[in-house]
């Protein structure tokens, strides 16, 4: 294929591989605590850590991930300890961290500005070895704690209390969750963009909801979304000439879409298999008022669109 023969494209898709299948392990999590907006929170402080590494010239991805981390931590205290609800300190996270990249960007000197535009909605082909060495080892440790503590992560993010009396470590998972949050974002930032990394969390996992009847079935459903529209976005990112991420994104949420549309579609068709079997068996009769088609040896009754014959016990639909 083209697209392999150059070495930028390879990095590209290397770094996609790694985002799609991070940042569905830890959204999981994230919809299960109805945080769905924290990666946002989370992109927006990242970038005031961006920003001053540009500054400073120290190496951005750094930075971006103390700041996260920080910020990440300082969210789960506020919110155990402090009065304002987890909306509230999202919202002034998000907020202060917007205001507090572009006033740094805005006291720097040359292209700082133009370098932070690829953080902040992804720049995935300039990807640099470096980059991608930092994020495979960040993206090793995020899956082997969010697999490996499951479980853990799971019952605290389902039902605090009922993990609280099990003995567990609320406070400590919580704080590790906030973590996981913030070392995905930061993966993400030159994949999919600090603005559009929380879409990339949660778009997949919605597709698994809409499929999946487990916790195991949801997250690896997750996960092959992810990595699907990662790697095809940024492929078709390449001969389309569109930004990665945008791309990456929209084509997660098309994805969605049809699988809303495809659910809805069983779903109903279920419903109308049911449906005279658990509401309609007094209603039909010679004398009930429906039309009445002769049909083999019985008859149907014509009903909301929809024929209903009798056998036995119950009504199936024709």
């Amino acid at each position: 294929m083209e697209i392999l023969d150059y070495d930028f494209m390879q990095r590209a898709l290397l770094a996609s591989l790694l985002v799609g299948l991070t940042a569905p392990v830890v959204g999981i999590y994230l919809v299960q605590r109805r945080l769905a907006l924290i990666g946002d929170g989370m992109g927006h402080v990242a970038l005031t850590g961006v920003a001053i590494g540009l500054l400073t010239g120290t190496a951005p991805v750094f930075t971006a991930l103390i700041f996260a981390v920080a910020a990440a931590i300082l969210i789960e205290l506020l919110r155990v300890h402090g009065r304002a609800t987890a909306d509230v300190l999202l919202a002034v996270i998000f907020y202060g961290g917007i205001a507090g990249g572009v006033v740094l960007i805005g006291l720097s000197k040359g292209g700082s500005a133009a370098k932070l535009n690829s953080y902040l909605f992804g720049a995935i082909t300039t990807t640099s070895s470096q980059d991608l060495t930092v994020f495979a080892s960040l993206a090793i440790v995020v899956l082997l704690v969010a697999v490996g503590l499951a479980p853990r992560l799971f019952a605290v993010s389902n039902d605090e209390e009922y993990a609280r009396a099990s003995g567990m470590n609320v406070l400590g998972l919580n704080l590790l969750l906030a973590v996981l949050t913030a070392a995905t974002v930061v993966i993400s930032m030159r994949v999919v963009g600090l603005l559009l990394i929380s879409a990339l969390m949660i778009v997949p996992n919605a597709v698994a909801q809409q499929v999946a009847r487990s916790f195991r079935g949801s997250m690896l459903i997750a996960v092959t979304v992810g990595v699907v529209v990662s790697v095809t976005g940024t492929a078709s990112s390449y001969y389309l000439e569109t930004p990665s991420g945008g791309t990456i994104v929209l084509l997660a949420v098309a994805v969605f879409i049809v699988s809303a549309l495809v659910a809805m579609t069983i779903r109903a068709a279920h419903a109308r298999r049911h449906h005279s079997a658990t509401e309609h068996r007094h209603e039909h009769g010679i004398d009930c008022g429906h039309e009445i088609v002769a049909h083999d040896d019985h008859l149907d009754y014509v009903h909301d669109g929809h024929r209903h014959a009798a056998h036995g016990a119950h009504y199936d639909d024709h």
